[in-house]
């Protein structure tokens, strides 16, 4: 691979709240240094690869080894060096969450100011950062989704609707505001936003990380989601592979929830659910995230390749296949993973 400068984004760490008050929200800091440590390593291992990265100072052990870390001190220069990189680099990957439009607006400066991205397009963003809207253009599609429908921030819960149910943001990330009622009646808080209701899918709750590209998907192995069972669908962290079976249903719909969305470059991750039957007809495709997702730093620890190669090949059209290692593997939003036997 022939020299290539690299900027890497991560909002949480990367000077996206560099002027607001008080600590960093803890679950984003959390999750959002454990993708970009994970990324900026695999990256740094690439021959010939400079990576670049932007740093909120108060982020102390955000140390990125073999990266060039450029600190952000107030929300002027946040926004002039990232312009600024992203101009310069040959590729600008953006890890950021979709509520209040932060990845869509970042992704369409990124543009503006002549860069080049290596993850998911503004046109994608568009549709996948909305829960409701991909639900819909999946469901014409024929690909199966929860039936939902869309709440407006003054709207009470249907008395019309099949319960259980789960309300939650139509751009929410990290299951933020996310809550499961059993009826009319629940008083979730109040939200100040438009939100989706969906039927609450039973089954195992799955990942598929696909690697898109001019020449196609290349999807990495599933793996499985644990997710808290308090009724707000906290993410706890995932383990892989999943059973042979499960694998290839997982495998599948993910594929045909890509194949009805605009084309797209980049880490695109799919959340689904696996039903009881094992001819897959409960089976159902719960949300399309449109950027680096957690999962990656287990998938990175299982895989036989360097995952960032990968995609910065699959990104330039190159065919490629990533193997990996049957070793059943877990790991956790902080970034840690470890084989389990």
């Amino acid at each position: 691979m022939p020299d290539m400068h690299i900027f890497l984004y991560e909002w949480a760490t990367g000077g996206g709240l560099v002027e607001e008050p008080g600590s960093l929200p803890p679950s984003l800091l959390r999750e959002g240094a454990a993708m970009v440590g994970a990324l900026a390593a695999d990256l740094a291992r690439i021959e010939g690869a400079r990576v670049t990265v932007l740093r909120d100072p108060r982020v102390l052990n955000l140390a990125l080894p073999g990266c060039e870390l450029v600190d952000v001190l107030d929300r002027y220069s946040q926004g002039e060096e990232l312009e600024r990189l992203a101009n310069a680099a040959d590729a600008t990957i953006l890890i950021a969450p979709e509520f209040d439009r932060i990845l869509l607006d970042t992704a369409r400066r990124v543009v503006a100011t002549g860069g080049r991205l290596a993850s998911p397009s503004p046109a994608f963003i568009t549709v996948a950062a909305d829960k409701h809207k991909t639900c819909k253009l999946l469901a014409t599609a024929g690909v199966p989704t929860p039936p939902g429908v869309l709440l407006e921030s003054d709207d009470s819960l249907p008395r019309d609707f099949q319960y259980p149910a789960v309300v939650k943001p139509i751009d929410g990330a990290g299951s933020q505001d996310t809550y499961l009622v059993s009826g009319p009646h629940d008083t979730p808080p109040a939200y100040a936003w438009p939100r989706r209701l969906e039927r609450y899918m039973p089954g195992l709750p799955a990942s598929v990380a696909m690697l898109c590209g001019p020449g196609g998907l290349v999807s990495l192995a599933p793996c499985k989601q644990r997710i808290s069972e308090d009724g707000r669908f906290r993410y706890l962290g995932g383990e892989l592979p999943l059973a042979p079976g499960l694998a290839e249903r997982a495998t599948a719909l993910a594929e045909r929830a890509l194949s009805a969305l605009p084309s797209t470059i980049g880490y695109v991750g799919v959340d689904v659910v696996l039903g009881r039957n094992p001819n897959g007809d409960e089976d159902a495709v719960i949300e399309v995230n449109p950027r680096i997702t957690t999962s990656y730093v287990g998938l990175r620890a299982a895989a036989q390749q360097n995952l960032a190669k990968a995609m910065i090949l699959v990104n330039a059209g190159n065919a490629w296949k990533v193997d990996f290692s049957n070793r059943p593997i877990e790991f956790d939003p902080s970034g840690n993973a470890s084989f389990m036997q």
